[in-house]
């Protein structure tokens, strides 16, 4: 019997190990030249094994970075709002945020709309990007009434996400949230190190507090990272026919 073609020894070794999990996600593959060398085959053959893989979903490429194994799409209940940070960690990863903007800014017509301010209202604003395993998961763009949450600017976001203060400070009564499907424009891209025009996932946010309307933001998400799910009890239906 022909032995099957070097890449896709490559390919079986690679998804051996990634299956037995003694590469568990987030574990960074040899490089090219070190498979090359390994199976004594020119680094594009090498490059042909890692390419199938990124496509079939099972590596994923950090430029600069290296080659990892993914990570299980990270899927968040759409009827509920939990804290991104213990999403990230009772998965067993590691969570980080950086804090790009956290100002007082004034309302846009669309911010006031969504808000429920009057144009021009001066309003808090947050955008911090929330990673997992050193890689973006979400980006996060938040505005908020400071009436009915007026410590928030003076948060570290640090160490605690906004979610996580306003939930304790403004105890949840409502939410809203409707959910589009885009092409990642170039700044979105750029602070979710994804390719423009690439596949995201957008949640948009609203929330209330004793029938305060606290806050609006809107929630990217990179298309290949995340889901999103929902669960809903039927009762039974009785027929009128």
């Amino acid at each position: 019997m022909a032995q099957s073609p070097r890449y896709q020894q490559i390919k079986a070794y690679l998804l051996e190990r990634i299956h037995a999990r003694q590469w568990p996600p987030g574990h960074k593959i040899p490089t090219e030249i070190a498979l090359s060398e390994q199976f004594s085959v020119s680094r594009m053959t090498a490059n042909k094994a890692i390419t199938e893989l990124v496509k079939e979903g099972f590596l994923e490429r950090t430029p600069r970075l290296g080659t990892f194994v993914c990570n299980k799409k990270a899927e968040s209940p759409l009827m509920e709002i939990r804290n991104i940070a213990d999403e990230v960690k009772n998965r067993g990863h590691r969570y980080t945020s950086d804090v790009i903007s956290q100002s007082t800014i004034h309302a846009t017509e669309d911010i006031a709309l969504r808000l429920g301010v009057r144009q021009g209202t001066a309003v808090y604003f947050t955008q911090i990007v929330h990673f997992e395993n050193s890689s973006p998961i979400q980006l996060e763009e938040r505005w908020v009434n400071p009436d009915h949450a007026p410590a928030y600017i003076e948060q570290d976001f640090n160490s605690q996400t906004p979610n996580e203060y306003l939930v304790k400070a403004c105890p949840l009564s409502d939410i809203e949230h409707t959910v589009e499907a885009l092409l990642a424009p170039l700044r979105i891209a750029e602070l979710l190190k994804v390719s423009p025009q690439s596949p995201c996932l957008l949640l948009n946010r609203r929330t209330w507090s004793n029938k305060n309307l606290i806050s609006t933001a809107l929630l990217y998400h990179p298309g290949n990272k995340y889901k999103l799910s929902s669960r809903a009890q039927v009762g039974s239906l009785a027929s009128n026919e």
